[in-house]
């Protein structure tokens, strides 16, 4: 089949950028938009098409500027709004678009609205926010926060609690009301007037939320909210942008409901059922157990081929909650560089969007701490606290933490050897990997084997072959630590294997293949009964 209606979107690779660790132009130890500016170039040599930028927003700073107290003005450790409008003139001069991070679930506390809202229950802007009385002399009900403990906070002035499904500082919007919804899309119009590519929508599957029902996710009214912002907002004819919904609870089937065209909602969704897959079912994140790759391809296979035509996927290792995806899941001892190439053309050779968080493309690894003081992320202080209590030795949670806590994601990008590698000439707010001397930009730029020209070659193989945007998916059955799949396009087949293990193990294929797209070792000449060494990843074109 010929794809005819295409958007930028579906062929587009997208770089994650968190600004406080990306690169510091002044020298305060925080990275900032002049930072991201003088480094645009380097994105441009990746061959990226836009860059998801984690909230510049004018922020308290408690939960990392998702805790958003002016939407219309700049962080003042990032810049100014000068600087903001200079740095989407200099993305667009290289071809590369700016996409916002849109978080509208909740406020800050410090937020104008909220600052009134707690002046009292008569107060214009009360009901902007989600308030309850108490009951039997105590919180609402038991919704909890997903940085521990209850989601209600009592507000001693009113003798009313206050709804948080995160920080305390983060207080949610109450979207059943009607001049909230519009505050937001006149916040979204104008950052659509300056000229961004787009949203990523932070809890987007929250803001339908009936909390008196104890209903957070996909609420009944969300679809009609999402509805009402595509018309309100990105999806007049005067904008081509790119929205991608967070959702954590998604199925493909619920991924449908937001990304199927003809119902002009969002363009895509992340999804995150493959990165829970370390996890003890019904546990939370913190309980941990070995990942299967049997089910890791399941779970993508799942995805590749539910969706159809009805809706676009979203593909990424890592975020800026998530932990560095060579450290979970790869080797990022001997086999770092190896397995990093792997986990890399693994993903890059799915059907859908690539989403590229920064450090991935040079290989950057977890920066495990041996001390509570070293950590900077609230979710996971707040979690050792909560554990402490309840029993669990430190070893135990610190082990959780080195695993999966915020901050391996958030530490310095590592640009070269020198001092705090290169990020700034400051202190870096938060501690620069010890290993930066071996792993930096500088290092990969000059190896031609790097892991960086690896995601160069795989973002290039996408932009020259429609193949790689719109072929069928089509997994192999094989051992469990092997996990290869076919991608077909008008005739042609293109073969994706990997070896998902630190161990050697047998792969067999009958037929030729033709040309080695990309390979991370030396691809055997006959494809019948090989041995895959530990990690080793390829893809070829296969003959008819």
């Amino acid at each position: 089949m010929t794809i005819t209606e295409t958007k930028w979107w579906q062929t587009a690779v997208l770089y994650q950028i968190y600004p406080r660790g990306f690169q510091d132009s002044n020298g305060d130890g925080i990275g900032d938009l002049q930072g991201i500016i003088s480094r645009l170039d380097y994105l441009q040599t990746l061959g990226i098409t836009g860059i998801w930028l984690s909230p510049v927003y004018k922020s308290p700073n408690d939960d990392n500027g998702y805790d958003i107290s002016d939407y219309q003005d700049i962080m003042d450790e990032f810049g100014t709004m000068a600087d903001m409008e200079e740095l989407l003139v200099e993305a667009e001069k290289r071809g590369i678009k700016i996409i916002m991070d849109l978080v509208v679930n909740h406020t800050s506390d410090e937020h104008a609205w909220f600052i009134e809202a707690k002046k009292g229950k008569d107060n214009d802007y009360r009901d902007y926010y989600i308030w309850r009385d108490p009951v039997d002399s105590d919180v609402p009900n038991s919704l909890g926060s997903a940085f521990s403990g209850t989601a209600w906070a009592f507000d001693e002035a009113s003798g009313q609690y206050y709804l948080h499904l995160f920080s305390k500082k983060q207080p949610d919007l109450n979207w059943e009301n009607e001049k909230v919804r519009q505050e937001v899309y006149d916040m979204m119009n104008f950052w659509l007037d300056k000229g961004i590519g787009g949203f990523r929508m932070d809890v987007i599957d929250l803001i339908g939320k009936i909390p008196d029902e104890e209903i957070t996710g996909n609420g009944p009214k969300l679809h009609e909210y999402l509805k009402e912002m595509h018309t309100t907002t990105f999806g007049q004819e005067k904008y081509d942008v790119m929205t991608v919904g967070e959702t954590w609870g998604a199925t493909p089937e619920i991924a449908k409901l937001y990304s199927n065209p003809a119902r002009n909602e969002l363009s895509m969704v992340f999804q995150f059922e493959h990165s829970g897959l370390d996890e003890v079912p019904g546990k939370s994140k913190w309980d941990l157990q070995p990942l299967k790759v049997s089910a890791l391809k399941k779970v993508f296979a799942k995805w590749q081929n539910e969706l159809g035509h009805e809706g676009w996927n979203s593909l990424f290792w890592n975020n800026h909650d998530l932990p560095r995806i060579v450290s979970r899941w790869g080797n990022d001892k001997e086999y770092r560089e190896k397995s990093a190439k792997m986990l890399a053309i693994l993903l890059h050779m799915l059907k859908g969007t690539p989403y590229i968080y920064q450090g991935e493309e040079i290989g950057m690894t977890n920066t495990p701490v041996s001390d509570v003081s070293e950590i900077d992320d609230i979710e996971s202080i707040n979690l050792y606290e909560e554990r402490l209590a309840l029993g669990y030795t430190k070893e135990e949670i610190l082990t959780s933490i080195n695993a999966k806590g915020r901050d391996n994601a958030r530490t310095p990008m590592q640009w070269d050897a020198s001092d705090n590698a290169g990020f700034t000439t400051g202190t870096p707010w938060l501690h620069v990997n010890p290993n930066y001397k071996e792993i930096n930009v500088a290092e990969n730029l000059a190896d031609e084997h790097s892991v960086f020209h690896t995601y160069q070659k795989l973002i290039q193989l996408r932009k020259e072959n429609p193949l790689v945007v719109w072929g069928d998916f089509e997994l192999l059955d094989t051992v469990d630590e092997v996990f290869a799949y076919k991608r077909l396009y008008e005739g042609k087949e293109w073969l994706v294997v990997t070896n998902f293990s630190n161990e050697e193990h047998p792969f067999s294929y009958d037929g030729n293949y033709g040309t080695i797209l990309i390979e991370n070792e030396s691809t055997p000449q006959s494809l019948t009964d090989i041995p895959l060494s530990p990690w080793q990843a390829f893809v070829v074109e296969l003959k008819k």
